[in-house]
């Protein structure tokens, strides 16, 4: 098997670095146990771990994952392969993890980690050889408190730190060692705790890096808790003069480079300005106590900067400050577009490097050093930097408004409770001030993280994400649905920046439906701003990555994941394990629904790259049925009965279905597995089946669903997921008449309604199958099952004819703005609407797939 660099430039610019990465398997290919052997293009072996994440149910290994130690000179490609039993692994530096008492201690032959298993630090210690780069790593929090009386406004801050509860080897090694630390955050000058958090450290081999990977879930009040700063801080040991101590800030495209004592002064010229060039070079230097004298003396008049912070206030605008101790101004150094997000400090000892990734993108955030000029600097990495307004997350408004707008209820349930948000960031233990080009590449390491990927034909043999199709250009019809499949991607990488969609909480989100008038998206109008996993562009994306390869397609897809995973999902509470349509803010619609937070919009993620914390995710929905029983998904049309609660087909039975399913091939948990089947036979005793696409009543204890004798016939079971779903499915199951009851709604959703009135058990709702581009999919795979052309060809007809992204004009629609009509001159498609671009694009890949051979030339028909 060959594998590549997602950024084919990585093996150029990347360091030294560990690196995960997961790969499929077809069933029967892979027996568990059976070892691998990775070799480069000069054919050197590199030791490799790895691990099953998912099995067929046969047995044999579905996704497998590994870890790599790689070197700073890397190959264009490696190749993996089963390895000989009788063969023996590459001896290597391996990373050792031991626990006494309340620490645990990781040595990767390079640095030695201490971690507390309790306490407020997280980080004890970390070393590199003997020398002390950092200790007391720890999670800061400040939380603004308001006050308003007798029309008297204040604002006091509350400082908190971590409190670190558990501390769990997850992993340990050869190549790969993994700490999850679980705490919350503890009153500095009280009692309360909360905001709880997740700190996932990443270690490997021979590397002198730490990834960390942080989540914190919001439980408090948000007309409260306003949260004004969060972030994570490490104190550094510094030593030497302090003109040889050094700091740097990536910007735009370089460094911010300075130094708490630089020697540049009025008087700084010939010997003395080399010497100076010297120490933005990051050099030791030296002066003779005679020769050097005065300017010794200059220097040591000269002023002391102690403080230094990098404050990302938008993703479009920087600033670089400085002060020389508290009580005195902050100087502005310099400003820029968009950070980089890294930060080095150090002394003649070496020093620490630290990254934020996506820094920009996330803003507003921060990084900021203190003490420079003391025995012990602090370095901290705001997430969300306490030099911009605090958190806001309360609702826009104080009551819903269900008929100016697209809001499902007239419920108000708009509540962060349970809400969470994911940064990554990087450490490097230097020993020694790292050189220009040398933090330019920790910056686009930390920023693009390397990742090995298989080719797209190989994931497309193994079928372990279902239907899909690779790109075919065989015909010019087929090039036109490329090209419009090309089209909408580039629309939303080109309407991302165009929009400024980023941010703490938005960024990875796109917007729901267009306002052709204001020539903007509807970002105040409920139920029309962000998508929240609206007809699963997660799925469109991550699809398009696999049959295409692209980088730009898997950040894209990556970021989306990301940010639903963590902001649109209830991860405790009421309404856990659920999910909020989408809305003007993330969480603020009524409608709080397992479609939302279903396992197979993120699983993409998890099998590519191994991620834990999306893993613990999708352990945290297995189970969201069970929340429907308070919070009935149909209780605006159906009062309480005698079924616990209730379940459309789609999109809550197929939600749980893909719940279910990643549960029993992840863990080979059959109770998941029973009760996934348990479900399947009671819609196959059921006198339509799944053609009805009917809400039933529904049995969390068992997973029964009970005819209600419903006709709804609605377009959610087959726009959310559920054929993608349920095709995987049906490769997993071998179950004829599950592949007949799939079939069966693929070919009756577009029958003249006399036709449906005629197959279908009972009245025939009215309204219903409405959306003939949303079947186009399941069609196809009817049209495959049953050999029937003219299925085929009507699928297309429809994909080809649909309004707006039918007539395969989507490059060339897009309409420039005068900044008359707009804030600046923008361009726009007037029509454009997520949902129909998210399920035309993926109808197209399945149909490509499965009906390819029926999309014929127009003169050809």
């Amino acid at each position: 098997m060959r594998l590549g660099w997602l950024d084919s430039n990585t093996e150029h610019k990347a360091p030294a670095a560990g690196v995960t990465w997961g790969v499929p398997w077809a069933e029967g290919e892979l027996q568990r146990g059976e070892t691998f052997s990775l070799r480069g293009d000069d054919e050197a072996e590199l030791p490799v771990q790895s691990w099953p994440t998912a099995y067929w149910p046969d047995g044999s290994v579905k996704w497998s994952a590994h870890a790599v130690s790689m070197p700073d000179s890397r190959s264009a490609s490696y190749s993996l392969t089963k390895r000989n039993q009788d063969r023996s692994q590459t001896t290597a530096e391996q990373v050792a993890v031991s626990q006494q008492g309340d620490v645990i201690e990781v040595d990767t032959g390079s640095i030695r980690c201490l971690l507390n298993k309790r306490g407020a630090s997280v980080v004890s210690a970390i070393y590199r050889g003997d020398t002390l780069l950092c200790t007391d790593g720890k999670l800061r929090c400040i939380v603004e408190e308001r006050h308003c009386t007798s029309g008297q406004r204040s604002i006091k801050e509350h400082d908190y730190v971590s409190l670190v509860t558990e501390a769990v080897i997850e992993q340990s090694g050869p190549v790969r060692a993994v700490v999850r630390v679980e705490g919350r955050h503890k009153l500095t000058s009280g009692v309360r705790e909360w905001l709880p958090f997740t700190l996932r450290l990443y270690f490997y081999a021979g590397q002198h890096s730490i990834k960390a990977v942080h989540t914190f879930m919001y439980d408090g009040n948000p007309h409260m808790d306003f949260i004004k700063g969060l972030g994570m801080t490490f104190a550094m040991p510094m030593q030497g003069p302090l003109y040889n101590r050094h700091i740097r800030f990536a910007g735009d495209t370089g460094l911010f480079i300075e130094s708490p004592k630089h020697l540049m002064t009025i008087r700084t010229t010939g010997k003395y300005e080399e010497l100076f060039k010297r120490q933005s070079a990051g050099e030791k230097v030296a002066f003779d106590p005679e020769e050097d004298a005065r300017f010794i003396g200059l220097i040591e008049e000269s002023a002391v900067w102690d403080s230094y912070k990098l404050v990302q206030q938008s993703a479009d605008s920087y600033t670089i400050s400085k002060r020389t101790q508290e009580g005195c101004a902050w100087i502005r150094a310099a400003a820029g577009n968009r950070s980089n997000g890294l930060v080095f400090a150090g002394g003649e000892h070496g020093g620490l490097a630290a990254g934020v990734r996506n820094f920009w993108r996330k803003h507003p955030s921060s990084l900021e050093l203190s003490g420079l000029s003391k025995e012990t600097a602090e370095m901290t990495l705001w997430f969300w930097s306490p030099d911009a307004p605090a958190m806001d997350l309360r609702h826009y408004d104080t009551t819903t408004h269900l008929q100016s707008s697209y809001e499902g209820f007239d419920e108000m349930r708009s509540t962060p409770y349970g809400v969470a948000n994911t940064s990554e960031l990087s450490l490097w233990c230097c020993d020694r001030t790292p050189s220009h080009d040398e933090l330019l590449a920790l910056t686009a390491e930390t920023q693009s993280p390397s990742l090995l990927v298989c080719e797209p034909e190989y994931y497309h043999r193994t079928q372990a994400f279902g239907v899909w199709s690779l790109p075919d250009r065989s015909s010019p019809v087929k090039g036109a649905v490329e090209d419009q499949l090309e089209a909408a991607i580039a629309f939303y990488q080109q309407e991302i920046e165009q929009r400024r969609w980023y941010g703490f909480w938005d960024y990875g989100d796109v917007m729901h439906s267009y306002d052709t008038v204001r020539h903007t998206w509807r970002y105040d109008i409920g139920g029309c701003a962000w998508q929240n996993t609206e007809l699963v562009p997660n799925m469109w994306l991550w699809l398009m990555f696999l049959r295409t390869g692209r980088a730009d397609v898997f950040r894209m897809a990556e970021a989306m994941t990301r940010h639903t995973s963590e902001a649109d999902v209830y991860h405790f509470g009421e309404y856990a394990g659920l999910g909020s349509r989408h809305n003007v803010v993330h969480w603020g619609c009524g409608c709080k629904e397992a479609r939302i937070s279903m396992a197979g919009l993120h699983r993409y993620y998890y099998y590519l790259t191994a991620d834990e914390r999306i893993g613990d995710i999708m352990n945290e929905v297995v189970d969201s049925d069970y929340t429907t029983v308070h919070l009935d998904p149909m209780r605006y049309y159906f009062p309480k009965d005698e079924y616990p609660t209730h379940a459309r087909v789609g999109p809550d039975w197929a939600a749980f279905t893909s719940n279910w399913m990643t549960r029993w091939e992840r863990t080979e948990d059959t109770s998941y597995r029973d009760k996934l089947l348990t479900g399947i036979e009671s819609l196959k005793q059921m006198p339509n089946r799944m053609r009805n696409l009917a809400v039933h009543g529904y049995d969390p204890k068992t997973g029964r669903l009970f005819d209600m004798g419903n006709n709804a016939g609605g377009h959610l079971a087959i726009c959310m997921g559920g054929p993608q779903v349920w095709m995987e499915l049906s490769l997993m199951l071998k179950d004829p008449d599950w592949d007949e009851m799939l079939a069966e709604i693929g070919a009756f959703y577009n029958l003249p309604r006399e036709q449906k009135e005629q197959q279908l058990v009972g009245d025939m709702p009215s309204g219903g199958y409405a959306w003939p581009m949303f079947s186009t999919g399941i069609a196809a795979f009817a049209a495959r099952k049953y050999k029937d052309e003219a299925l085929a060809k009507q699928a297309w007809t429809i994909l080809l004819n649909d309004a707006g992204m039918g007539d395969l004009k989507l490059a060339a629609e897009r309409l420039p703005v005068s900044r008359a009509e707009y804030i600046r001159d923008i361009h726009e498609i007037p029509w454009i609407s997520t949902n129909s671009v998210s399920q035309w694009c993926l109808n197209a890949i399945v149909c490509l797939e499965l009906i390819g051979d029926s999309l014929l030339e127009p003169n050809k028909e």
